[in-house]
């Protein structure tokens, strides 16, 4: 909890900081990252340890496990909403601080068919691709389980370079009125959660090769599967 919370509090400033461009702001970015992916690194350690190794994972256990991460879900439901009702709120009702229309004048939006339209294809692709290894881990098809989690990483990783070439190509920053701080919003932040769900598949993907994953036994895959549908 401290690290966690240290590294949160760190990336927080740090990238408001960077933002800014205030001098230390990359810095401290880089810092809280690096905290939080070692509390993730420890945390989920020691979960593998207590299902795999010791069978502390008991029914009652997974019962809880579920629910806990369900609820993390509507968390995160709410937050995203958030940014949901910014958009909407500015787009059906400009104020006249942007002139009253939408988009405000001067900026020059993404066309929605190209790369935004093929990345819902490949995420959609890659939500088939998870559902793909949970019916394998069901049934028992080990090295198909494995093959269909390599397919939904890759995927995700190609959604990944894409949403970084559209940020390269995007005429317009997250400073550019409300526009340019709801889109980078609402996109950075499902950007990063896409990562973190690769990070969760590429972990569940080594555990179902090393065996760590049975029909009875896959808490941590259905955790990252609701993660990955919910992106």
């Amino acid at each position: 909890p401290i690290s966690g919370s240290l590294g949160a509090l760190a990336t927080t400033v740090g990238g408001v900081m960077y933002m800014h461009s205030f001098q230390g702001g990359a810095t401290l970015l880089s810092l809280g990252l690096l905290f939080i992916l070692y509390t993730m690194f420890v945390w989920w350690r020691d979960v593998l340890r207590e299902s795999t190794l010791e069978g502390h994972h008991t029914k009652v256990v997974q019962l809880g496990l579920r629910y806990g991460f369900i609820l993390f879900i509507v968390s995160e439901v709410m937050f995203f909403f958030a940014f949901f009702w910014a958009f909407f709120h500015s787009s059906l009702a400009p104020t006249v601080e942007i002139g009253g229309i939408w988009p405000p004048k001067g900026i020059w939006v993404l066309d929605p068919w190209e790369i935004p339209f093929l990345n819902t294809l490949i995420l959609l692709s890659s939500g088939a691709a998870v559902t793909w290894a949970h019916h394998a881990i069901l049934a028992g098809k080990e090295k198909r389980a494995v093959y269909a989690l390599v397919a939904t990483v890759l995927l995700a990783l190609v959604f990944t370079g894409f949403q970084g070439m559209e940020y390269y190509q995007a005429p317009f920053t997250i400073s550019d009125s409300i526009y340019g701080s709801t889109f980078y919003l609402a996109t950075g932040f499902h950007g990063f959660h896409v990562i973190i769900g690769t990070l969760f598949l590429i972990i569940c993907g080594i555990r179902q090769y090393l065996g760590h994953l049975t029909k009875e036994h896959h808490v941590g895959f259905e955790a990252a599967a609701w993660y990955w549908h919910f992106v």
